[in-house]
């Protein structure tokens, strides 16, 4: 009996076997390649399948889901003879298990050479200024080169990043130098063109401000004048309305003159030459109102040699000199 029970043990432990080879669970976003004696029979997708066992076997099984591939930094030398090192990042994805799995051994370390190879003829055509300020360009450039050649390989590029550019440290150090002068020039053109506008706007208000002056001047000098014009026409309306004789003119004329004396500064003054007939009317007037009282025995303005005392002073002021 025994011997039986040992048979039947290793039968049921073979029909577990098949059972588990057979019943094959493939989890989702993932293929397994299937071959029978060594050929390739299908490829099994995602859920319940069913192989025959010990005659298919699975040979590989591969993520379909976006891969994130890192590699190491890379010497390329650019197109002015100098040795950048640059970090690149893969994003790829397999789209054919069958063809990443027998048309290329290792398509991890394929991808790898020939982002390395591209990388150094797209870096050799440009030199280092256009190297680093154009990241855009090489990255479409060198997934346009890595999506044709993958291809073929059931693999498709979905993007390439440039993690890192590292210039040699004596550029980086001249560099430096040149973005300090750089800041520094732009630094003193924005305070020169500071003080340039505040200047502007500076002489632009002492501008409108003269402007404003002259104007406020103008308008009050043209008031002062009105004002002056209008007060001569008042006195002369006033004059004529009140009929003023020829003894009051004179009268005004003798208050008048010590104004026109007043002054340290008037070194000539012109005496009018109406006055001297006002004043031989006043001293008309004044001889009428003699002690005589009939005036022909009193002085005569107009005897000759006995004129009034005022016309003569006033003639003789005509006559002299100016005073110093």
């Amino acid at each position: 009996m025994q011997p039986i029970i040992i048979v039947l043990i290793i039968l049921v432990v073979l029909v577990f076997i098949a059972l588990v080879k057979t019943i094959q669970v493939i989890p989702q976003a993932s293929a397994a390649i299937v071959e029978r004696f060594g050929r390739y029979t299908r490829t099994l997708n995602a859920g319940l399948n069913i192989v025959v066992p010990f005659i298919d076997s699975i040979r590989n099984r591969i993520d379909l889901r976006e891969q994130v591939v890192p590699f190491p930094p890379q010497p390329v030398i650019t197109q002015d003879n100098l040795v950048v090192n640059i970090d690149t990042v893969i994003y790829y994805q397999v789209t054919d298990a069958r063809a990443a799995t027998y048309e290329v051994a290792s398509y991890i370390q394929a991808i790898e050479q020939l982002t390395v190879t591209t990388l150094r003829n797209i870096i050799g055509g440009m030199d280092l200024e256009r190297t680093l300020t154009s990241r855009e360009e090489i990255n479409a450039a060198l997934r346009g080169v890595l999506d044709e050649a993958t291809g073929k390989w059931g693999i498709r590029v979905n993007r390439v990043e440039l993690k890192a550019i590292e210039p040699p440290t004596s550029i980086q150090d001249s560099m430096e130098k040149q973005m300090r002068a750089d800041r520094d020039k732009r630094a003193a053109i924005l305070q020169a063109e500071g003080v340039r506008q505040s200047e502007i706007l500076r002489a632009e208000g002492e501008k409108q401000s003269s402007i404003l002056r002259a104007e406020g001047e103008a308008k009050a000098a043209a008031l002062r004048a009105e004002g002056e014009a209008q007060a001569i026409r008042t006195v002369f309306e006033s004059i004529h309305a009140g009929d003023a004789d020829q003894k009051l003119l004179a009268y005004q004329y003798l208050q008048m003159l010590p104004k026109i004396a007043e002054g340290d500064a008037n070194k000539l003054w012109i005496v009018p030459s109406e006055i001297g007939d006002a004043l031989k009317g006043l001293s008309g007037a004044m001889g009428n109102f003699g002690p005589m009282g009939g005036g022909s025995s009193g002085f005569n303005p107009q005897a000759p040699g006995k004129g009034a005392p005022g016309a003569d002073s006033a003639k003789d002021r005509r006559e002299q000199p100016p005073i110093d």
